[in-house]
């Protein structure tokens, strides 16, 4: 069973809130044989102008599902939410059921000094390499088009990832002109 996690941006998560979303990303968990232990990041937000915003993030081992939708109203954007996500599983299943998956993941960490931005000295300058933000990046045997797949459905432009048939790392990068390109590392 997924384990929730809502949390809401000018807006009170109330218990029909809460209950509403959990009912309806519940639907979802039929798709898996296994979902205990991930959790469903909700973020609900309401702005100024009376819009509603939903973003769902499912990390699993296999995949991440990420949506998000606006609408007039929160629970207009669950659903609409909710919609996007059962299509994502539906689309990203049918590419799998044709291949096999015998083996594990491998575990990359990308790590990098985070340059302190509350230094005493004043003198100093702050270059514009500094890592900002540090992922770690759990990489999954799979095919060119899988992470064609799992990029879009992240809304990423590019991903990375090891090729399921050459066990190299590869990264599949969305191109200026809409199609698709492929970085292969050389040993």
């Amino acid at each position: 069973m997924l384990k929730y996690n809502i949390r809401g941006e000018n807006v009170e998560v109330t218990d029909v809130t809460r209950d509403y979303v959990e009912k309806k990303l519940f639907k979802l968990e039929k798709y898996f044989t296994d979902t205990s232990n991930s959790t469903a990041h909700v973020n609900l937000k309401v702005y100024s102008d009376k819009t509603a915003k939903v973003e769902v993030t499912v990390p699993m081992p296999s995949l991440v599902l990420r949506a998000e939708e606006t609408s007039q109203d929160l629970l207009s954007s669950v659903d609409l939410v909710t919609d996007k996500l059962e299509r994502q599983i539906r689309k990203y299943k049918t590419k799998i059921n044709r291949q096999s998956r015998g083996k594990g993941i491998k575990e990359i960490e990308i790590r990098n000094e985070i340059a302190d931005e509350e230094s005493d000295s004043v003198d100093e300058e702050v270059s514009m390499f500094d890592v900002v933000r540090t992922k770690h990046v759990s990489l999954k045997p799979m095919s060119s088009e899988e992470a064609i797949l799992q990029m879009d459905m992240l809304s990423h432009n590019f991903f990375i990832y090891e090729d399921a048939d050459t066990e190299g790392i590869n990264i599949v990068y969305k191109r200026n002109d809409g199609r698709y390109g492929l970085i292969e590392a050389e040993d």
